[in-house]
């Protein structure tokens, strides 16, 4: 990836000549990039597969004033670009990035593999993380296919629903009286995603319950169902619109 021989001048400059972004870096960031002294670079994570070769590196200068800046290079080459999978050459015809931000530099990851699988699990790192979790739960889903509403015993499922929520803001009771006039429902599986909370493995899932009700409306209860409690335990939460929902998803990783 580098030269051991090259200066800290060279190795910045060939970083800003090869990177297709690289106008895109405040001019801050760069004034105070042309004072470094010296430098280090590692790789902070790959992903290899048969459509996409990315690897992802963090380099880190000391700069005159004695504080430290990081540039985010991000390396990647699509199917039609790359060689062999597996062959132990390097991909060809490779592109490369700069972020001077973490964040924006996982966001331009999860881009290029179209989903977020390969972002770093909730809680790694404190504001970073906290970043990325509102990014994942808050991102609007795709399009549902279209719902086969089932009659069975609907409104005693939306009872037991709403029996088994554990959160204080469950839906009240005008909810409840209107769910009685429940004929048919669907599930759907709306989000599902395991991540570390406070240094913990937890899983997190978020269900639609669609309810069609005798006058032809439909309505639906969100359900939020977790491991992210102080023993671990299972728990389910229930609200009244999606949004809610995955605020309390997006909350409840930053359990301490």
């Amino acid at each position: 990836m580098s030269d051991p021989y090259e200066t800290t001048e060279q190795h910045l400059d060939r970083l800003l000549r090869r990177a297709l972004n690289s106008f895109d870096l405040p001019d801050c960031t760069v004034d105070r990039l042309g004072t470094a002294l010296a430098h280090s670079s590692s790789l902070h994570s790959s992903h290899h597969s048969s459509v996409l070769h990315r690897e992802t590196y963090r380099h880190t200068y000391l700069l005159a004033d004695g504080s430290a800046l990081t540039l985010w290079e991000l390396v990647h080459s699509t199917a039609g670009d790359a060689a062999d999978p597996r062959s132990r050459r390097q991909p060809v015809f490779q592109r490369h990035e700069l972020y001077d931000d973490e964040a924006d530099v996982h966001l331009a990851s999860a881009r290029l593999s179209g989903s977020f699988s390969d972002v770093p699990a909730f809680g790694e790192d404190g504001a970073q993380a906290d970043l990325e979790i509102l990014t994942v739960l808050m991102a609007t889903p795709p399009a549902p296919l279209p719902r086969m509403y089932a009659p069975d015993n609907s409104a005693d499922h939306a009872r037991r629903v709403l029996r088994r929520a554990e959160n204080s803001d469950v839906p009240g009771e005008e909810t409840a009286r209107l769910l009685r006039a429940a004929f048919a429902h669907h599930i759907t599986q709306i989000f599902g995603r395991q991540c570390r909370v406070d240094g913990r493995d937890a899983g997190f899932t978020l269900y639609e319950h669609a309810f069609l009700l005798l006058d032809g409306s439909e309505t639906s209860l969100w359900e939020v169902e977790h491991t992210a409690t102080p023993d671990g335990r299972h728990m389910c939460e229930v609200y009244g619109d999606e949004k809610t929902a995955r605020k309390a998803m997006e909350s409840r990783t930053r359990i301490c």
